[in-house]
């Protein structure tokens, strides 16, 4: 690379096209909301459409965002198993892709929210339930909130665990069927 290219590189960083800057930006801002670092996020979505793999200069540079702050940001998206790393032979950089499949970077994402927020929410809950039951000074009321709370969350973690075995192809027809499953179900109702 030339000392002129150089020079006009610095001054003029690679562009996203419009759609696709619009698109991280997006992703990033809904990051943002649901408990997940800007950065993070706006990595993601670039990774998820890039047509190639991207080393964290590319990154850096397509994003405007610090070296380190990228770095970070990789590590966490590779804990997450949104991204992997990828050798391209001859380049001794790290490259990086995002997981492509919605189903599967759904499916990942729920499995890491209830590992890091669930299970542990889980287990305090059963932890208070036990000590109200075992503290007279607790009133009923707040003891049948606290078995009812715990009975939903128990239910919900076993039909989680229960979706996690079924294919993907069943639960996305089951997904599209949406309220035609349940009036296809009796629910033990008989029809009059």
């Amino acid at each position: 690379m030339t000392e002129i290219s150089k020079i006009e590189q610095t001054l003029h960083p690679r562009q996203l096209p419009p759609a696709i800057e619009n698109f991280v930006l997006q992703w990033g801002d809904m990051g943002g909301k649901w408990g997940v670092n800007r950065s993070v996020a706006q990595i993601h979505a670039l990774l998820y459409l890039s047509e190639r793999p991207l080393t964290a200069e590319d990154i850096a540079e397509l994003l405007g965002l610090a070296r380190s702050n990228v770095s970070n940001s990789i590590k966490e998206l590779q804990a997450w198993t949104l991204i992997r790393r990828i050798p391209i032979k001859g380049d001794r950089r790290e490259h990086f892709e995002a997981e492509t499949d919605p189903w599967e970077i759904f499916a990942r994402i729920a499995a890491g929210r209830k590992e890091r927020e669930i299970d542990p929410a889980i287990a305090v809950l059963r932890t208070c339930r036990a000590e109200a039951e075992s503290d007279a000074g607790i009133h009923p009321l707040a003891q049948a909130r606290l078995n009812a709370l715990l009975e939903f969350v128990d239910t919900m973690d076993r039909w989680y665990g229960q979706m996690k075995g079924i294919p993907r192809p069943q639960i996305a027809a089951m997904v599209r069927l949406g309220a035609k499953v349940v009036s296809l179900l009796s629910f033990g109702r008989r029809k009059k």
